[in-house]
């Protein structure tokens, strides 16, 4: 089996040692045991992946499935990179809008599922290169010892308040497909209004004044919030609800009352996977009703299918989907402008204490 990376710089380090070795199982298609090696890059996490692996693995014995958790624009990155001589065979996760430019770059295979017909059409690609799996609202987030839930941010645009500064840590939105997705949103929003981008800039500018730290992954992320090393952050739903249901970290979130993100979540298979009916496998089976149903009961995540009876989910993704207002996003704007918009912000924003 391969080994499993959750620290994003150690496994970038050693899926590049390991790159030949990758390429050998990719010709043989076999594991040390036989089994067909399936590969999957993700950003779902180590337990959800497990979870998903042991019980695909009890349905396709003859399957061993080997997954890489690494951030969405890093699988991006990878699979372009990969392209001549692909390594994975399943990409499960990413916002919609990376899984739009891997399609318009020509790294996914088209695949329309037995359930296409319950997703809408924000929900997938219209030539099927990708479909949803999870919808994903994107949420403030705050330590519940150091901040009361009456002082909390209640809107994106009260991050940018002085009494914060110093306050906000955020995951670095290059690698980070979430972040993208927030900034990108506000970008948008700017774009919508005045048809420029400066007005984001300026947001970005004003919460880069704020903003302590932006951090390598996710894991460093809820340590810095549950250790106060800044109290309040901007990260999807389902993980802190995890965080807040599952751990001692003393975290709460707010829906932002003027609208949410609300990412659409996906699955492709990779062009030129080694796989083709086992990757068609696992991608109908990680999104079946009873897999999708015990994926919101065990972490939290919120199906896309639009024929999963409400009542079937638990009792807070019910409540979260009737206090949700989703923020419009011109996805078209988004996928033309968000490279360039992270670029400017990583050369004349990050870390400039707002000037």
């Amino acid at each position: 089996m391969m080994h499993r990376f959750p620290d994003r710089m150690r496994m970038r380090s050693l899926l590049r040692a390991a790159i030949g070795a990758f390429a050998i199982a990719g010709a043989v298609a076999c594991s040390s045991d036989k089994r067909i090696v399936l590969t999957v890059y993700s950003p779902h996490g180590k337990e959800l992946l497990d979870f998903l692996e042991k019980r695909f693995e009890k349905a396709h014995p003859n399957i061993d499935v080997q997954w890489v958790d690494m951030g969405s624009q890093e699988i991006l990155d990878r699979v372009r990179a990969e392209a001549a001589n692909p390594q994975a065979d399943v990409w499960f996760g990413a916002p919609a809008e990376t899984f739009d430019k891997g399609a318009k770059q020509n790294l996914l295979e088209p695949y329309k599922p037995t359930w296409a017909s319950a997703i809408d059409g924000e929900g997938k690609d219209a030539s099927d290169n990708w479909f949803g799996t999870y919808l994903t609202p994107e949420v403030i987030a705050y330590n519940s010892q150091a901040v009361t839930e009456a002082d909390a941010p209640k809107d994106w645009d009260q991050l940018l308040d002085p009494k914060w500064k110093g306050k906000v840590v955020i995951r670095d939105p290059i690698a980070s497909g979430t972040m993208r997705a927030i900034f990108g949103a506000i970008m948008v929003r700017s774009m919508q209004q005045t048809g420029k981008p400066d007005s984001g800039y300026a947001w970005l500018r004003r919460l880069d004044a704020n903003t302590r730290e932006y951090v390598l992954n996710p894991t460093i992320l809820y340590q810095k919030i549950g250790r106060q090393e800044g109290t309040v952050t901007m990260w999807d739903m389902p993980d802190i609800a995890t965080l807040e249901q599952r751990t001692k970290i003393p975290v709460k979130y707010v829906i932002p009352e003027s609208g949410t993100p609300l990412l659409v979540d996906g699955i492709a298979i990779v062009k030129g996977t080694h796989h083709p009916a086992e990757s068609k496998l696992y991608y109908e089976y990680v999104t079946r009703p009873d897999v999708l149903i015990e994926s919101a009961k065990q972490f939290l995540r919120i199906p896309a299918r639009k024929d999963i009876p409400a009542a079937q989910l638990p009792g807070w993704i019910q409540d979260a989907l009737k206090q949700i207002k989703p923020m419009p996003v011109d996805r078209e704007i988004m996928a033309a402008h968000l490279d360039e918009w992270m670029k400017y912000w990583d050369a004349n924003i990050r870390n400039r204490g707002g000037k």
